[in-house]
């Protein structure tokens, strides 16, 4: 069984999805990965919070560190992962792919979100390890 997520974790959890039904009102489906992550980035910092964007992170593999290891597209409070898509369909390797990125950080929380949605609600997928 799971532990439960902090309430402060949760908080910025809350933040996160308020920020991503902000840009998807404002934009809309159809523009560029990169645009959405900007502009998502904007929306953390209008409340508040600290984020990294595209961020390497350093692999441990059998007692050596690679640093050519994960790449990141944002991490907010260096506690929370979101990997931006803008995307007709969602890869299943992209959801093994923020699971293992929540295992190798030893974060909790992630978010995959799809920007190219007409109801971004259909868009945010949230993971927790």
């Amino acid at each position: 069984m799971f532990e439960k997520i902090p309430e402060d974790i949760e908080r910025i959890a809350k933040l996160i999805v308020e920020s991503a039904y902000a840009v998807h009102k404002n934009l809309g489906p159809g523009l560029l990965e990169k645009i959405y992550e900007i502009c998502f980035c904007h929306e953390l910092n209008k409340r508040g919070l600290k984020y990294k964007r595209q961020i390497d992170i350093p692999i441990v593999y059998d007692n050596l560190t690679f640093d050519e290891g994960l790449r990141l597209d944002v991490l907010v409070e260096d506690k929370i992962i979101c990997e931006i898509k803008a995307v007709d369909l969602v890869n299943p390797v992209w959801e093994a792919q923020i699971l293992s990125h929540l295992k190798l950080t030893g974060k909790r929380l992630g978010f995959l979100i799809n920007f190219n949605v007409v109801n971004i609600g259909n868009g945010i997928k949230r993971y927790i390890r």
